[in-house]
C-alpha cells in the first residue's frame, strides 16, 4: 500500500507569538476566492497558518489536534451563508474571529472579478480583529 502524504494544514510550529489557524471558505464566487487569497496572504505575512476547510469537514484528528494547540482560530467566509462557520461548529471547533467578506462591503458576484483593494480589505479586517468575538 502506498504511503499517504503528510498534510501541513494548520501547522503553527513556525509561528512566533500568537498561533493562529485560518480557515477560508474558498467558495466559487468572487468573495469565496477572496477568502482563500486573503488566508494565503495572511499566512505569507506571518499572521497565521492557512488550513483546509474540506479537511476540517472530514473530522481529521490530526487537524483537530493542531486546532487544540492553536491560540486562535479564524474563519473567513465569503458570504452570509457561512459555510465555514457551519463546518467548524459541526466539528466542535470554537472560532475566535469570524470574517464575512460581504459584510466588509464587497458584493458577491457570479464572476471571479475583484480588486486588489478588495483583497486588502479582507486582509486588513483580520489584522484589525474585525470579526473578533466580544
Amino acid at each position: 500500500m502506498a504511503e499517504q502524504p503528510s498534510c501541513s494544514c494548520g501547522d503553527t510550529s513556525a509561528q512566533t507569538g500568537t498561533k493562529r489557524i485560518i480557515f477560508p471558505c474558498a467558495g466559487q464566487a468572487n468573495t469565496g476566492q477572496l477568502s482563500n487569497l486573503a488566508a494565503i496572504r495572511l499566512t505569507e505575512e506571518g499572521y497565521g497558518s492557512i488550513a483546509c476547510m474540506a479537511l476540517l469537514a472530514t473530522g481529521a484528528e490530526g487537524l483537530k489536534e493542531k486546532i487544540r494547540e492553536a491560540d486562535e482560530v479564524i474563519i473567513i467566509d465569503g458570504c452570509p451563508v457561512a459555510c465555514g462557520q457551519t463546518i467548524a461548529a459541526a466539528q466542535g471547533v470554537i472560532h475566535h474571529q469570524h470574517i464575512v467578506v460581504t459584510a466588509l462591503g464587497i458584493a458577491k458576484a457570479g464572476s471571479l472579478e475583484f480588486s486588489d483593494d478588495d483583497l486588502e480589505t479582507v486582509v486588513s479586517a483580520a489584522w484589525e480583529g474585525t470579526g473578533r468575538r466580544g
